[in-house]
Formats: C-alpha cells, sequence, structure tokens
C-alpha cells in the first residue's frame, strides 16, 4: 500500500489550465474523495495520477515512487504505476463470464493458474459474486456489474484505488446500498482510494477526508466535519450542504450587531471579537447560517426576543416527511430554514424564526474567504 503526494502539480490545455498548482497529501490506507462541480479539474486530476494525463508542470508521487516530473523527464506509463481504476462505465468485455472479466488482468501479467482461481474465487466470495461467475454481463443487473468492475480492480491488489464517479449509472437506492459497500469493503483492504464525484451526499457518506476543488484550484481539504461545520470560504460553503447555505449582505456593527436592514442579529461576545480583530466592524460582509440552523420559534431551545429572532414571512413549504423546508423572507430578504416535521407553519402565513447564532459564518466580500 502506499499514499499518493502532488507537488504544484499544473495541467494544461492549450491556453487553458483545467488544474492549477494542486498540492495535496493522500496518506496511506485513507479514503480521499475529489469533490467539485462538472469540469472542475477532479477527472484531470485524477487521469494525471493514474498516468492516462501527463501534467504540464509539477511532480506526482506513489508511494516514495516518483511517477511524474516533467521538468526532470520522469514519466511512468500506468501499466507500472500499480494502481487500479474503476470508471463510471463498467468496462466490462461483454463476451466474456464474470470469472473471465475478472481474471482478465491476471492472466495479462501472466500468474500461474491455480493463483489466478483462488484469487478470483476469494474476491467473487468478498463481493457476493460466487453465484455469477459464469454469468456474462448483459445477463447481469447494473449493482452487480459495478461489483464485477470493483472485482476485477481488487484482484490484482494495487497499491491505490483509482475510482471515476462508479456509481452515477446507478438508481438513487441501489447508489445508497453500493455506498455503504463501498466504504466497508475499503475498510476491509486498507488499500489508498481516490474517488472522483459531483455528489456532495457521496463525498460526506464516504470519506476520511474531501478535497474541495473549483475551476481547477483546491479550494479545502479536510474531514466531511471540517469542511461542513468550517467553510474556508464562500464556494465551500455553498457547495457542500442541502439545501445549501444561506448567504445574506450585512453590515456589521461595533457593538457586536449584524444588520440586514429588513433586521438585526446578535453576535455571541466571542464571534464580534473575532470580526473585531478582523477590521471588518462598519464594513459590509456576507453572513451565512445553514437553514438547519435556522428554526420555527415553536421548536427552539434557546430564544432571545430581539437578538436571535425576526418575524418572516413563509412563501413556500417544501414537506419532506423528516423536516420541511421553507422558503421565508424578510422584507426583499429571503432564506431557508429547515423546520421541524411537526411544525404547523403554512404559505403566507407571518412566523417568528430563531437563528442558532453559534452557527453563524461570515465571510470577507472581498476575498470571499471565511472569517468564522
Amino acid at each position: 500500500m502506499a499514499g499518493v503526494r502532488l507537488e504544484g502539480v499544473w495541467k494544461r490545455f492549450g491556453d487553458v489550465a483545467a488544474v492549477k498548482d494542486m498540492n495535496l497529501e493522500i496518506k496511506d490506507g485513507e479514503f480521499m474523495i475529489l469533490l467539485g462541480p462538472s469540469g472542475c479539474g477532479k477527472t484531470t486530476t485524477l487521469r494525471m495520477i493514474s498516468g492516462l494525463e501527463e501534467p504540464s508542470e509539477g511532480r506526482i508521487f506513489i508511494g516514495d515512487r516518483l511517477v511524474a516530473d516533467p521538468e526532470g523527464g520522469v514519466f511512468v506509463p500506468p501499466k507500472d504505476r500499480d494502481i487500479a481504476m474503476v470508471f463510471q462505465s463498467y468496462a466490462l468485455y461483454p463476451h466474456m463470464t464474470v470469472y473471465d472479466n475478472i481474471a482478465f488482468p491476471l492472466k495479462l501479467r501472466k500468474v500461474p493458474k491455480q493463483e489466478v482461481e483462488e484469487r478470483v474465487r476469494e474476491v467473487a466470495e468478498l463481493l457476493g459474486l460466487t453465484d455469477l461467475l459464469k454469468r456474462k454481463p448483459r445477463e447481469l443487473s447494473g449493482g452487480q456489474r459495478q461489483r464485477v468492475a470493483l472485482g476485477r480492480a481488487i484482484v490484482r491488489k494495487p497499491q491505490v484505488f483509482l475510482m471515476d464517479e462508479p456509481l452515477s449509472n446507478l438508481d438513487a437506492k441501489l447508489r445508497v446500498k453500493m455506498r455503504a459497500e463501498l466504504k466497508k469493503l475499503q475498510r476491509q483492504l486498507g488499500v489508498t482510494t481516490i474517488y472522483v464525484t459531483h455528489d456532495q451526499v457521496e463525498a460526506m457518506t464516504m470519506g476520511d477526508r474531501v478535497a474541495i476543488i473549483n475551476y481547477g484550484e483546491l479550494q479545502q481539504v479536510g474531514t466531511p466535519d471540517e469542511v461542513y461545520n468550517k467553510p474556508a470560504n464562500i464556494f465551500v460553503g455553498g457547495f457542500i450542504g442541502s439545501p445549501p447555505m444561506n448567504f445574506i449582505d450585512a453590515a456589521l456593527t461595533e457593538d457586536g450587531w449584524v444588520d440586514f436592514g429588513e433586521f438585526k442579529l446578535k453576535f455571541m461576545e466571542d464571534q464580534a471579537e473575532v470580526l473585531r480583530e478582523a477590521n471588518l466592524i462598519g464594513k459590509e460582509a456576507l453572513f451565512g447560517i445553514r437553514p438547519e440552523d435556522i428554526y420555527d420559534a415553536m421548536f427552539a431551545q434557546v430564544k432571545v426576543p430581539g437578538e436571535n429572532m425576526a418575524k418572516a414571512r413563509v412563501e413556500i413549504v417544501e414537506n419532506l416527511g423528516s423536516e420541511k423546508i421553507v422558503h421565508l423572507r424578510v422584507g426583499d430578504i429571503t432564506f431557508l430554514g429547515s423546520f421541524h416535521s411537526e411544525s404547523k407553519v403554512k404559505e403566507g402565513q407571518e412566523v417568528d424564526v430563531v437563528f442558532d447564532m453559534k452557527k453563524a459564518h461570515v465571510f470577507d466580500k472581498k476575498t470571499e474567504k471565511a472569517v468564522f
């Protein structure tokens, strides 16, 4: 097993930089998620690690081995990197049985027949494919095909797994099941895994750490808790979380209040101190708060009228069963709240809403970086 390290990696296609100065260290045995919107550079990063793309600049290590360094003239081809890839398309050979699909990479390496037999049976048992070994891919469901593709990667016992949106072709229910199976499998094998997705739920539920990328630049690396609770900037705050974080233009006052014009809220004392130190008092900033930190006052544990409450008009109620996503308006300001499932709010009525100020965020409008 081995970790992976990218040092100052760039990838340019003509005048377009798809990946910009990527510095990322993935620990041995870690499940690392590369997350970002379509076209952000995450798949290009994965392809450079695999050797399917050569970096324009920078160095890539797998374990202690330098596998790419254009300046030093180093480029190790994919077949010699001891990695295995699983793609969005299962890429199975339609004329081969499940057994032969899994065995194929071992036969290519001229592994003795007896060892091939043992390793294929071992992997098939691990993935619940033992009863399907004689079937052809066309006789399998989507989930079974995906497991065969995983089996073909696992059977080689590589140092690193690279996975490019492997679950995106599955239906929602199967995707949830396969997420859990993949995570359990990775724990059992202990192999360093780099997993590309644009689905933040997938990222948050599967990864040990998440690397968030936008326009080819690394925005933040951290555990799911860290990127959710302490986003580094506006992009991360808005990208992580569903429904997304509310952002409201605000003025910060000397006495620790945030003034939206239509209403005001009071910061905690330690938050106000941070704002003073950041020299943001009296300036415009962006106030951020997640919908789940805005409550129907009937269900809020801490209500301080005038300090963490506002009266809002209910515009739309989305009843999800376990919660209600409520679209709220105060004057020209609109935001979302995630209310208790037993909340009785109805469209068109006025409701007292409570903001959990301990969970509030402030972003500098110029730099877009988080103050807290």
